[in-house]
């Protein structure tokens, strides 16, 4: 067999240079993106890498020639190859069956909590699939009874597109009157806060890129980080590769130092230490490290999570920081989960909205501007990014 490995912009450029060489026959044993270039994570650029294969039709003369205990010894080899990939088989789907009984069985706890049998058949299979996303019960109660309702009142039959419309249109309803979208330009420092690991330092270089080069800003970094040398160490690089100063905090004075330093700057973009944010205590460090009191009016401060985080502790985290002002959300490790119900639980719970999702390392490329729209389409399951 003959396996070779393409690396292409796009897929349809792959499967054109593996057709030229290979021939239609060929098959594609594996592809994914990759990036090339750039540094630690910076301005990479995307590509597929492709792994093709053809399998060369035997050469009867030469099969002629082969032994009898030749051929016995590729069988024993061919027949344990075979063992083992049934293992692995077997043991792979016996993965996937626990899984999809762990999820019917959460479906169905949720099913019988929220009564869903006390609606029509066709609302019933509209409200599943938020179960699934784990939107919270009280929220799909309130769809379910506004479907019913509607339901009721129509003359017509409903059809099942009818029902998602309005589906839709209760979560614009609700999101109506949230702000949505990126950073305030208008401001001049920008917080990023939140618990730790949750890439608060990769999303604040995506932000300063999108500044710099879309919006030719002159923009300047302060951190208060100063509990991880490797995030210091990766904003300076960051800061590097965008030729923008960067501060590093200790203590109140340092930094109002810098805030004086940088009045000429049009963004300030503020990092923050990551910590246990579920201990009231670290907020409270937080505030008073970092307080603009009389610069109240123009920044704005964002709190970043990851929906890769328990629901309960999302919660308590947000809680913790609702004496510090919010803005908005930014939500980031959306490519690690296959649930968003936790970001619609926020939003609708604290009355805030998003203003952007991320969905992978890449920087600046893989962020997402958020709105109304955008949030509701995630929920739906009706695009992915």
């Amino acid at each position: 067999m003959k396996i070779k490995k393409y690396v292409a912009s796009t897929m349809s450029e792959a499967m054109k240079a593996i057709r030229n060489e290979l021939g239609e026959q060929a098959v594609i044993l594996n592809s994914k993106i990759i990036y090339n270039g750039g540094f630690l994570g910076l301005f990479k650029k995307k590509n597929i890498e492709v792994i093709a294969a053809i399998d060369p039709k035997p050469d009867q003369k030469l099969e002629t020639k082969v032994s009898k205990a030749s051929r016995s010894s590729d069988e024993d080899i061919l027949q344990k190859s075979v063992q083992q990939q049934t293992f692995y088989d077997y043991d792979h789907l016996a993965k996937e069956v626990k899984q999809l009984k762990n999820q019917l069985n959460s479906i169905s706890s949720s099913y019988k909590s929220v009564n869903l049998k006390d609606y029509p058949q066709n609302i019933q299979e509209e409200l599943i699939p938020l179960l699934h996303q784990e939107l919270e019960e009280k929220w799909v109660i309130e769809i379910a009874k506004s479907l019913n309702e509607k339901w009721r009142k129509s003359d017509a039959n409903v059809s099942k597109l009818q029902l998602k419309e309005w589906k839709r249109e209760w979560f614009y309803q609700k999101l109506d009157n949230l702000s949505f979208g990126s950073i305030d330009y208008d401001k001049r420092y920008i917080h990023l806060v939140g618990p730790t690991g949750v890439g608060k330092t990769t999303t604040l270089a995506k932000l300063a890129a999108e500044a710099v080069l879309v919006h030719k800003k002159k923009i300047a970094f302060i951190t208060s980080d100063t509990y991880r040398i490797a995030a210091i160490e990766q904003l300076k690089t960051y800061a590097n590769l965008l030729s923008v100063p960067v501060e590093v905090v200790y203590k109140r004075e340092d930094f109002q130092k810098a805030i004086d330093q940088f009045r000429a700057f049009d963004l300030i973009f503020i990092d923050t230490a990551g910590r246990n944010y579920r201990d009231f205590q670290f907020v409270k460090d937080l505030k008073d490290l970092i307080y603009l009191d009389h610069q109240e009016l123009v920044s704005e401060t964002l709190l970043v999570l990851s929906l890769t985080s328990k629901q309960k502790d999302m919660e308590e985290v947000t809680n913790q920081f609702r004496s510090y002002g919010i803005e908005k959300f930014i939500f980031t490790k959306m490519d690690e989960t296959s649930t968003v119900g936790g970001m619609m639980n926020l939003i609708l719970n604290h009355q805030k909205g998003a203003a952007y999702i991320t969905n992978g390392q890449g920087v600046p490329e893989d962020i997402h501007e958020a709105n109304k729209r955008f949030v509701v389409d995630q929920i739906l399951e009706d695009i992915s990014i």
